[in-house]
């Protein structure tokens, strides 16, 4: 085995996945035959338990108890209970954490309630090139609350908190996989005054979290990407448990009521994260979300990083074998669940993968993302990959015209 931290041949990785402590939970999951499947970062693989779990939802709760299920399958507690499945994937307490509407929605919501307790500066702050919902919402929620919109450079984040406000920062980058400085930003944030809404979309489930230890109050993140949570899977909230009874939410919605069925004319906000629940959760993606998170029982998350991040080391090796750039951290650095490779031909190459049984993602203008979702990808299977990427390139198969024709999904 290599002595430098990551495989440097087939024999090595073969050696790795032998002392691989992750290597069996690849078995909960449903992959088909043949694929070697690099987007777990985008979307994740079905694990086998959550599929059950959608068929027993729909099958016998729905088809059979009906309405029932609410209080008999637990339905209407499901936003809590698997919150609480997450919250030690965040290193936070169990009702810290409530899954509800998307991420794109409890960005709008969060960030609103906390200009609403009037303890902060009417300022949000987004950095260009931060993933588009966050920057799309936050420019919206200016204009409709009257609060200045700072969208400034990219990595100036921190240093536009010097003067207040609220800024939304992902903690692992969707195009490079860098991770930002949490501690250092929220620092920054305590020393103006201001907070920080953490977007932990590309960093939940492959990276060892530990938001309070760190300082971190606020947060939010989907559940479809290393959660394997289901395509359109809802997302989730986290706030402090001191916080969370000083913020209102903007979207009131009956089942964040107190009393829900009570049915009263005037809102009352529950008791904890329970009040962001705005209306009737999505049960059948809820229930199948639940099931997925059971696929972190007993794992170590320290060694999630590790294995994500040597695989991550071994693309970038060979991609700076083939003189190729990459705007991912480098070979040793820590960064989050995905490299990216850069090529003129970007696209067409990811489709010509594609057809090879290697499932990859390109961001335009030149980006190929290469996911390494630890549970259920070997070493060997990632090295086997990057054989064909070597061939493709070589062989130059990328030119067919096929390949140049480009779907709706990237």
């Amino acid at each position: 085995m290599s002595t430098t931290g990551f495989p440097k041949s087939l024999e090595d990785a073969h050696a790795f996945d032998a002392a691989d402590p992750l290597a069996a939970h690849r078995e909960a999951f449903s992959m088909p035959e043949g694929v070697t499947y690099l987007v777990g970062h985008s979307l994740g693989a079905a694990p086998v338990k959550a599929l059950k779990q959608a068929s027993k939802t729909a099958g016998t709760d729905w088809a059979c108890d009906i309405v029932g299920s609410w209080n008999s399958a637990d339905w209407i507690n499901l936003p809590q209970t698997t919150g609480a499945k997450i919250a030690p994937l965040l290193g936070v307490a169990p009702d810290e954490v409530v899954v509800c509407d998307s991420v794109s929605l409890n960005l709008f919501k969060l960030a609103s309630a906390l200009l609403e307790t009037g303890k902060l500066k009417r300022r949000l702050i987004v950095e260009r090139e931060e993933f588009p919902t966050d920057q799309y919402m936050m420019a919206k929620l200016a204009s409709l609350v009257s609060a200045e919109h700072v969208h400034t450079a990219t990595g100036s984040g921190q240093a536009a908190l010097k003067d207040g406000g609220v800024l939304v920062k992902s903690l692992v980058d969707f195009r490079t996989g860098h991770i930002a400085d949490l501690s250092a930003h929220e620092e920054a944030a305590r020393a103006s005054g201001g907070a920080i809404i953490w977007d932990l979309s590309h960093a939940t489930g492959v990276l060892n979290l530990r938001l309070a230890d760190w300082g971190a109050s606020y947060a939010v993140g989907c559940t479809y990407k290393y959660l394997n949570g289901g395509p359109g899977a809802p997302g989730f909230i986290y706030v402090s448990r001191d916080k969370q009874n000083e913020l209102s939410t903007p979207l009131p919605g009956w089942l964040g009521h107190a009393n829900a069925f009570a049915f009263e004319d005037e809102y009352t906000p529950a008791d904890g994260l329970k009040r962001f629940v705005s209306g009737t959760p999505p049960i059948l993606s809820l229930a199948t979300l639940n099931a997925a998170l059971d696929t972190f029982d007993g794992v170590n998350q320290t060694d999630l990083q590790v294995k994500a991040n040597r695989l991550g080391d071994m693309c970038l090796h060979v991609f700076e074998e083939l003189g190729l750039a990459s705007t991912s951290p480098q070979t040793g650095s820590p960064r989050g669940g995905h490299v990216s490779v850069c090529h003129p031909e970007g696209y067409a190459i990811s489709r010509a993968l594609a057809d090879q049984g290697i499932k990859t993602d390109y961001r335009p203008p030149d980006t190929i993302r290469f996911g390494l979702s630890p549970l259920y990808l070997s070493y060997g299977e990632v090295w086997t990959a990057l054989d064909t990427f070597k061939d493709i390139l070589a062989r130059e198969t990328w030119r067919d015209p096929k390949y140049q024709v480009r779907a709706t999904v990237t």
